[in-house]
């Protein structure tokens, strides 16, 4: 019995697309989409190296998460299959785990790190990146350290990684948090005047992984409250944390 698919909505949330990503370096997000949405005809004109294959990296919140989902996103919207894999969920059985995922034409592998020294899994990557260039799919890496500083076992597997395309991360500046709390607040239909988006900024930390989680937090509470996002309602809401 097949199983029904999700909605795109659910599967890949709207605040983690390729457009809603804030600062992205240049170029980053038309080489993520031109990836994700290639045809098969296409991807056969791939450089067989993998150069044309993304590696991700950055230290922990800074969305490479977001771009990964964003670009399973996009690939689906434009009839392609994606599958988003966080290697931390797969450790130790990975070949299993991504031998299920055999059949897309795009793979999202998150958080390389979590495997590294452990010789199987590395294998398991390695067999996998192999076989995907032979059948055309496309795949994009996320880890928090560039390959050759990953504790990697297997040299094969950190010279396919150094192959592909890197993209570097960086924390987001005050601005750029700023701006990414107006967005994620507009799509949920939220005012956050100057003040409120301070007094947020403020006691937010850095981590863009847990703006969805607040802004939800914050969403729920002025409904049920019947009261705007004001200061003085963060500071009742939040104020304790």
């Amino acid at each position: 019995m097949s199983v029904p698919q999700l909605p795109l909505a659910l599967r890949y949330p709207p605040d983690q697309r390729l457009d809603t990503y804030v600062d992205a370096p240049d170029g980053a997000i038309a080489q993520l989409r031109a990836l994700a949405t290639q045809t098969h005809e296409t991807a056969g004109y791939l450089d067989p190296t993998g150069a044309d294959w993304v590696y991700l990296a950055g230290p922990a919140g800074v969305g490479k998460t977001h771009l990964l989902l964003g670009a399973c996103a996009a690939a689906e919207a434009a009839g392609r299959r994606a599958a988003y894999l966080p290697l931390s969920a797969a450790s130790g059985r990975l070949r299993d785990a991504l031998f299920a995922l055999e059949g897309n034409d795009l793979l999202a592998l998150d958080g390389i790190e979590a495997i590294a020294g452990d010789r199987d899994d590395e294998v398991a990557l390695f067999d996998t990146h192999n076989r995907a260039r032979q059948a055309g799919i496309a795949l994009i890496y996320a880890a928090r350290e560039n390959p050759d500083e990953l504790p990697l076992s297997l040299p094969d597997l950190r010279s396919r990684l150094s192959q592909c395309t890197r993209i570097v991360l960086s924390p987001l500046d005050d601005a750029g948090r700023g701006e990414v709390l107006r967005q994620r607040a507009q799509r949920r239909g939220l005012a956050l005047d100057e003040a409120a988006l301070d007094w947020l900024l403020k006691r937010v930390d850095r981590d863009l992984g847990g703006l969805t989680a607040l802004l939800d937090k914050l969403d729920r509470a002025s409904l049920a409250a019947q009261r705007r996002i004001t200061v003085p309602f963060l500071r009742q809401t939040l104020g304790a944390e």
